[in-house]
């Protein structure tokens, strides 16, 4: 039983949400492209596509030359004509010699264009990802829900290193290339039409006369073409979206597991990340293997579609030769139009599986585009206090977990210089997140926050940059800033003698340096820096009791002499003592406002 036939009405209501969804997607294109067009760099960017079009145009020009001279010349080989054959020999030697110099120039061009936009686009989304904490906020958004996980983009290194180059590339090559098929089917529709000649139909006994039937033949053959490719190879658009995700997020884990090694061998997990990692790469042969078998199939079209394109003008030309009303020259003359035309009207044949890869990349930092443009939740709003500031002031503030559960409402925080304040409660009260939400990173709270401007955090894992020691220490300002006996020093009163003449080492820090040893780099950073203000996240858990005592004493010290104050996160009760003040979490009975209360107690 055949399938009910399509109404009119419902073919058009079809036809019209593909316009409006290419529309939309042509749309999304241009908000992506136009940026790098109007930027500082908009002079330079419009010269070389200028450039490129014009090269591209005077390439199709040459075909048309190209195209006149086939006719002259085999018409010579027919006659056997041998001072137009040596005489077209020589055209064709400076002619070929213009299209080598303009292709060689076009394809410079263009790759320095790709090169610059790409350049200009990595920049403008680095800054993008890099400002305001975009790249964490993201990171805590896609883990916050399920729903937030599956929408929230993934992989950003990814998007920023790959989907920037593959969508310059590809917007370059394909506008390009489509440039070049409208330009060459204009220049070449009149020639084939003129050489094409008429062809005469009899329908019931009376006969018609189709001019330019050519023209109508490579339209026909080029539009059944293009429907049968996109029914084909439409499935590689969704196929090369995964794809790209499936393979950022197998090479994810194996960066992870350089990251962790120590730590995965000191627990015998090679087992399981092999499992992890096999199955990773699993998904990306199964999709890979999904994605082949649907470009195979579009190849064994095209491959049939170009083949036939070569016989069929010669078998539709063939009779007109045959009997006399055309030379070769004329013949071959055709062949090279129809081509031409045929070829113009095949670009979308033969660029859909760069157009899938360009649907998909455009998809991807479309998606990207907008994460990093969405409003942030509201957020602690914090303020730099003047620089002679001498407290800490906070509240009403209301910290809440990604999921929406609050853990702290309606809290006000107060410390003076002087103080030092120590942060009790059980593990997971939100400790952490309330240092996160002072030092105004945390989305998910409100109230105010007014810190001193000279403040300095120590998180519970404090990162190094791989390279010299110098940079690790001084991180995130430039060692320049400070002269190797502030560092040497600084490295000394931290603990760490042995390190202080090894400045110029370059190194992995943050495999190659214990945890204890992490912690001590990380105090040293705070020794050079001598800031007012000290907020440490249980920056001495990975030391021995002496070594905690001592480097906390100095912390007191300097925090003292720098007239600030000193709040820390600790749960060893040797901490205590140096400390004036304690904030304690204190779990709320059910039916609160939030899980935890902040109660103060003098120490």
């Amino acid at each position: 039983m055949c399938p009910p036939a399509t109404s009119p009405a419902a073919f058009a209501t079809d036809m019209f949400q593909k316009l409006q969804a290419f529309s939309f997607f042509i749309g999304r294109v241009w908000a992506l492209a136009k940026p790098y067009f109007a930027s500082n760099e908009k002079w330079k960017a419009r010269g070389l596509l200028l450039a490129i079009v014009a090269l591209n145009l005077a390439l199709v020009y040459m075909a048309v030359l190209f195209n006149d001279w086939n006719k002259l010349f085999y018409d010579a080989l027919q006659e056997k004509n041998a001072d137009v054959f040596w005489t077209q020999l020589g055209r064709f030697s400076y002619l070929a010699f213009a299209f080598i110099v303009i292709a060689v120039y076009r394809f410079y061009l263009t790759q320095l264009l790709e090169m610059r936009w790409r350049a200009w686009m990595t920049a403008h989304y680095l800054q993008r990802w890099l400002t305001g904490h975009a790249f964490y906020r993201m990171e805590l958004a896609r883990f916050s829900s399920p729903e937030a996980t599956s929408s929230m983009p993934d992989n950003p290194d990814q998007r920023i290193a790959e989907d920037i180059n593959q969508f310059t590339a590809l917007s370059i090559s394909l506008s390009m290339g489509l440039l070049n098929s409208v330009v060459t089917l204009a220049s070449f529709v009149g020639i084939l039409w003129g050489l094409s000649g008429g062809f005469a139909v009899s329908v019931a006994g009376s006969e018609f006369n189709i001019p330019g039937f050519m023209v109508w033949m490579a339209l026909l053959y080029c539009a059944a073409g293009s429907a049968i490719s996109h029914w084909i190879g439409r499935p590689q658009i969704a196929l090369n979206f995964v794809q790209q995700k499936v393979e950022a997020d197998f090479r994810h884990h194996l960066v992870r597991m350089r990251e962790y090694s120590e730590s995965i061998a000191l627990d015998k997990g090679e087992g399981v990340e092999e499992q992890q990692l096999g199955s990773r790469f699993d998904r990306v042969l199964a999709n890979y293997l999904q994605l082949l078998k649907a470009q195979k199939n579009l190849v064994w079209f095209t491959s049939f579609f170009g083949q036939a394109a070569v016989v069929f003008p010669f078998v539709v030309a063939a009779p007109r030769f045959f009997s006399g009303a055309i030379q070769l020259g004329e013949l071959m003359q055709i062949s090279s139009a129809f081509g031409q035309v045929q070829g113009a009207l095949s670009w979308f044949v033969d660029n859909y599986s760069s157009l899938a890869t360009w649907r998909a990349t455009t998809d991807r930092l479309t998606s990207f585009d907008g994460a990093l443009g969405a409003k942030d939740p509201q957020s602690a709003t914090v303020q730099s206090a003047p620089l002679d500031s001498t407290a800490l002031d906070a509240g009403p503030l209301t910290v809440s977990l990604p999921n929406g559960v609050a853990l702290l409402a309606h809290a006000a925080l107060h410390a003076h210089a002087g103080e030092r304040v120590l942060l009790q409660g059980p593990s997971g009260s939100g400790k952490s997140t309330l240092f996160r939400t002072l030092a105004g990173i945390w989305p998910f709270s409100r109230g105010a926050v007014q810190l001193p401007a000279d403040a300095m955090f120590i998180p519970q894992r404090p990162y190094f940059p791989n390279g010299a020691l110098r940079d690790a220490l001084a991180y995130p300002e430039q060692p320049e800033r400070y002269t190797d006996t502030q560092l040497a020093q600084a490295l000394e009163r931290a603990l760490l003698h042995s390190l202080a003449t090894d400045l110029d080492r370059s190194d992995a820090w943050g495999q190659k340096l214990s945890g204890g040893e992490q912690q001590r780099l990380a105090m040293a950073r705070v020794f050079l820096k001598q800031p007012q203000w000290v907020f440490a996240d249980e920056a001495t858990s990975a030391l021995d009791t002496a070594t905690e005592a001592t480097l906390y004493q100095r912390l007191v010290d300097m925090v003292a002499a720098r007239g600030g104050a000193l709040v820390s996160i600790a749960h060893r009760p040797g901490v205590a003592s140096f400390h004036t003040k304690a904030w304690i979490f204190t779990e709320q009975a059910a039916g609160g406002d939030a899980r935890f209360t902040l109660e103060e107690k003098r120490l």
